[in-house]
């Protein structure tokens, strides 16, 4: 952290170049929010909404009937067993899911990359990152002989900057054949850092895996499983906690309405038909970025076995040879495919989902055009009306101008909402009579000129891709349900097409 800086690169929408993608695709701006973090903030929420959260408790195994599950737990403070009744339950407990275990659920494995390490260190580096400020630090020490459990390391900021975790890889050539001390860990971190004087405090170290695997399903009957019990990968990327919310998050209003009987139970089936595509992606996609370090280190020469041969592959980088220039080359090269783990924003939030729970009988074309399939899927988001997409985010205002609003937060809140705009008042009011006669909530709003919501820069008019008389409908997880190109005739026909889509959509009957 103190040594000689070899290569940087902008992650996360901080690339001038991308920074306009990354203001359009969401009307929030990314943060960089360790689970550590994280956890407290949803515990709190969680509990401030009635829900109670039981700490020292290990779930033991279940047993499912007709009517719902059976959970055994036990308290590993008093050591005594007890059931909990439910009409479903979730697993979301960890790459080491025993539900998932129980349930029997199929998993598609790939030969993993080994072993690597978690070390949470804290050291105050503040003053070595004031005027190179990065939270993500690949160390390489080419001048030095490497420990085996040692090889590479990555400097993760927790907290700015006295709060670090370091990903530990050993030696894949060696293996590993026994676990480090607490003073070789400590030791081995101050190597890193390159300067004995700042104290350096032990927090935690933890082994895992960096694994390829991906359930073929993610749910059996009346038990569902989410979050890392199904889908487990390198911290490439930064799609770990993201991927399991958005598990959550399609999972969470399905059963909402399920319970209320707003929705058929058949919907449910929708989960993993929508979140197995997904979660299937983001572990391919983050075990190849894992890969693409590869090349890196080839470039630099860090990977050759001593410390003479990588001092004078680095040294050939500073030369004006044919090497020198070859070196240069496969460094950038490496460097701009390395933006496929930095940049990955089509990866991030382009999910695309194909379901009973969308409606797409009406479109005329396929969704994936040859003009699409031309893009770099993971690089480049396709913001998108088309049944499956995610909403696109568009800012709105009122004709008297007050605080902005997204089009995302016209949506969602547990409701169905039509979007519409001049001319298509039949579609508000089929909104409100098929609502009132199918008992699930529908918002209808209108943009465009003197409107309901005022759409200034005409963004709105550009990208929804249906007549301003037209609609939009989109679900409660702000996923587009539904669209139709224009009004159709009168009331009548609109409250019928959309009673007969919202039934399609509910896995209803009637």
């Amino acid at each position: 952290m103190a040594g000689e800086e070899y290569m940087r690169s902008y992650s996360w929408g901080h690339d001038p170049n991308r920074k306009g993608d990354y203001e359009t695709a969401s009307p929030c701006e990314p943060v960089d929010l360790p689970q550590t973090l994280l956890e407290p903030i949803l515990v709190r929420h969680a509990t401030l909404n009635g829900f109670t959260c039981r700490f020292d408790t290990t779930f033991v195994r279940f047993t499912e009937n007709a009517s719902g599950t059976i959970s055994t737990f036990r308290d590993n403070i008093s050591g005594l067993e007890y059931k909990i009744r439910s009409k479903y339950l979730f697993g979301a407990d960890g790459a080491r899911s025993e539900v998932f275990r129980q349930l029997g659920l199929e998993l598609d494995v790939k030969p993993d990359q080994g072993t690597a390490f978690n070390v949470l260190i804290r050291a105050d580096l503040s003053h070595y990152l004031k005027h190179r400020e990065g939270t993500l630090h690949w160390l390489m020490q080419p001048d030095k002989q490497h420990p085996v459990f040692g090889w590479a390391g990555i400097a993760r900021m927790v907290k700015p900057w006295n709060e670090w975790l370091f990903i530990v890889i050993p030696d894949r050539q060696n293996g590993l054949t026994r676990m480090p001390t607490e003073e070789e860990w400590i030791q081995r971190m101050r190597e890193w850092i390159g300067d004995d004087s700042i104290p350096v405090e032990l927090l935690n170290v933890s082994k895992w895996r960096l694994n390829e695997i991906v359930a073929k399903t993610y749910s059996k009957g009346r038990v569902f499983c989410l979050g890392d019990a199904v889908h487990r990968h390198p911290p490439s990327n930064g799609l770990g906690s993201n991927t399991c919310i958005q598990d959550a998050f399609n999972l969470a209003w399905k059963v909402a309405y399920v319970l209320k009987g707003q929705a058929s139970p058949s919907l449910l089936d929708t989960y993993s038909v929508e979140r197995q595509p997904v979660g299937s992606g983001v572990v391919a996609r983050a075990n190849q970025s894992f890969r693409h370090h590869g090349p890196i280190w080839e470039a630099l020469g860090v990977s050759l076995p001593t410390p003479e041969q990588r001092m004078q592959a680095l040294h050939q980088l500073t030369l004006p040879t044919e090497e020198g220039r070859t070196r240069r080359k496969n460094l950038q090269a490496a460097l701009e495919e390395a933006q496929h783990e930095y940049h990955a924003l089509g990866r991030e939030m382009g999910q695309f989902y194909q379901s009973k729970a969308i409606y797409s009988d009406d479109e005329t074309e396929p969704y994936f055009t040859p003009e699409l399939l031309a893009q770099d899927q993971d690089l480049v988001y396709n913001r998108s009306t088309y049944p499956g997409c995610r909403l696109p985010h568009v800012w709105l205002n009122k004709r008297i101008p007050g605080e902005p609003i997204s089009t995302v937060d016209l949506a969602g809140h547990g409701a169905f909402t039509v979007l519409t705009g001049i001319g298509g008042d039949a579609w508000k009011a089929a909104a409100s009579q098929v609502g009132e006669s199918l008992g699930v909530p529908i918002q209808a709003y209108s943009i465009g000129f003197r409107q309901d919501y005022e759409d200034f820069y005409f963004d709105w008019a550009r990208i929804r891709h249906v007549d301003e008389t037209g609609c939009i409908l989109v679900r409660p997880d702000r996923m587009v349900a539904w669209r139709c190109a224009e009004v159709l005739g009168d009331e009548v026909q609109c409250t019928d097409k959309l009673r007969q889509v919202m039934l399609s959509v509910l896995n209803r009957d009637s």
